[in-house]
């Protein structure tokens, strides 16, 4: 017994659903995949056909409430068929006039294709047009779901690692790709592994076919230890202790200042938590780099005296308060000062990208009248009052990269003092010693 033919109405059945799983899955609606086919359609049946792009030569018809995909041509009626007969852009007086019996040689008539016969045609120009739309589909997606999100961390999934040391994750459907030197030094991923990551860029306009299109993720931003504090302290989250700066040695350490709005809260014990519990999570999802809670504070004095604990701080003499070249002198004992520089100038270095002075450690005995002149506020500075600024805004007040170089040639020149001054004690004390 022959097999009964199916109905070429049916024959749409599967693409119509498997569009709307697709759809579904991806999380974009119907009607914007419909339109991205038939612009891969329209687009590689012009090409094939060497037709005019601007003429509204083919219609592509994808109708989902009626289940319709058609496909037409606009023909050129002749008289006869000759030997220059186009049957893709021409059709006979005698079929035109089965379509319309009005039509005459010289007219347009809409003629439908077989779309069975248009995948013969052009099928992979067309597929690969349809995936490119798909693609723009998902990165417009993409930049309406998560432009609101920029600047805050999210959950994702790492899908795939490559040689490169390049990471793919999953964000809601959407792979994203986490760049190495966005990761923390020495992290090991795994593919399956539940991250948090730090929208750091989302592009606000969408444009079709734009290459520059993009969401940039990152694990190694500074405000991502901000947003983990927000997290696990609820007292961050609803406003009651503020982190008004944040600097970072990514995959070392960091430090984060913060202040209370609530004289009944201890800032620093909030962000801590009862038995190290809010900040032991924090570190663990960082891969165990080490961070500092400090108390914020009004004046820079206190500030930087609370920005370099562990070491403890003499005193601090700001020498240059002008906002574009702030430098400050802090004076320690000598016990103190490997301490307050920290391993390579660690400590220092952080601590003058939290507070936005340049830092020259000198410890006491190497102290001079000299290091404690200070320059005079600019005149420009005295019109008028600089604006403050704070948490995400500390960014401006960061010092700039020839300052950090000058700072860590201050910690060298800190740390040769120190050297110069243990020389010096030992010689003093060997000439006792011989008198």
């Amino acid at each position: 017994m022959a097999k009964r033919k199916t109905p070429k109405s049916e024959d749409f059945g599967n693409f119509f659903d498997n569009l709307a799983a697709l759809a579904e899955e991806k999380g974009i609606d119907t009607s914007i995949l419909a339109e991205k086919i038939k612009f891969a359609i329209e687009k590689s049946l012009k090409s094939n056909l060497h037709l005019d792009d601007t003429e509204n030569s083919v219609v592509v018809n994808i109708d989902f409430e009626h289940r319709i995909f058609d496909v037409s041509i606009l023909k050129e009626v002749i008289e006869v068929v000759d030997t220059l007969y186009e049957p893709e852009i021409e059709i006979v007086l005698e079929e035109a006039r089965k379509i319309d019996p009005t039509l005459e040689v010289g007219d347009k008539v809409r003629c439908p294709i077989d779309t069975h016969t248009f995948k013969r045609i052009a099928a992979k120009n067309a597929k690969d047009l349809i995936k490119q739309g798909f693609s723009n589909a998902e990165r417009q997606r993409m930049s309406e779901l998560w432009g609101e999100y920029e600047n805050e961390a999210v959950s994702a999934v790492v899908s795939k690692i490559e040689p490169s040391g390049h990471v793919t994750v999953e964000i809601a459907h959407n792979e994203v790709i986490l760049p190495r030197s966005e990761q923390i030094p020495g992290e090991m991923l795994e593919v399956g592994q539940v991250i948090k990551v730090y929208i750091s860029g989302v592009s606000k306009e969408y444009k079709e076919g734009d290459k520059n299109q993009y969401l940039k993720v990152s694990r190694t931003d500074k405000w991502l230890i901000k947003r983990l504090f927000e997290l696990e302290c609820p007292e961050i989250y609803d406003g009651t202790v503020e982190v008004k700066a944040v600097s970072r040695a990514p995959g070392s350490r960091s430090k984060i200042a913060v202040i209370s709005n609530d004289p009944n809260v201890d800032a620093v014990g909030a962000c801590i938590g009862p038995q190290k519990s809010r900040i032991n999570a924090v570190t663990k999802e960082i891969k165990g780099e080490k961070v500092d809670v400090v108390l914020y504070s009004e004046d820079p004095e206190e500030f930087i005296k609370q920005a370099l604990k562990p070491a403890d701080v003499t005193r601090v003499v700001i020498t240059n308060p002008n906002p574009d070249s702030r430098m400050c002198k802090v004076i320690v004992t000598d016990n103190q000062l490997s301490l307050a520089i920290g391993n390579k100038g660690q400590n220092a270095w952080l601590a003058a990208k939290l507070t936005g002075y340049k830092i020259d450690i000198k410890a006491e005995s190497a102290v001079t009248p000299e290091d404690f002149e200070v320059v005079p506020l600019d005149e420009k500075y005295l019109v008028q009052d600089t604006p403050e600024e704070d948490g995400e805004n500390a960014e401006n007040n960061e010092i700039t990269d020839s300052e950090v170089t000058s700072e860590e040639q201050s910690v060298e020149t800190a740390e040769t003092t120190a050297l110069e001054n243990a020389e010096d004690s030992d010689e003093a004390e060997q000439t006792a010693a011989e008198e």
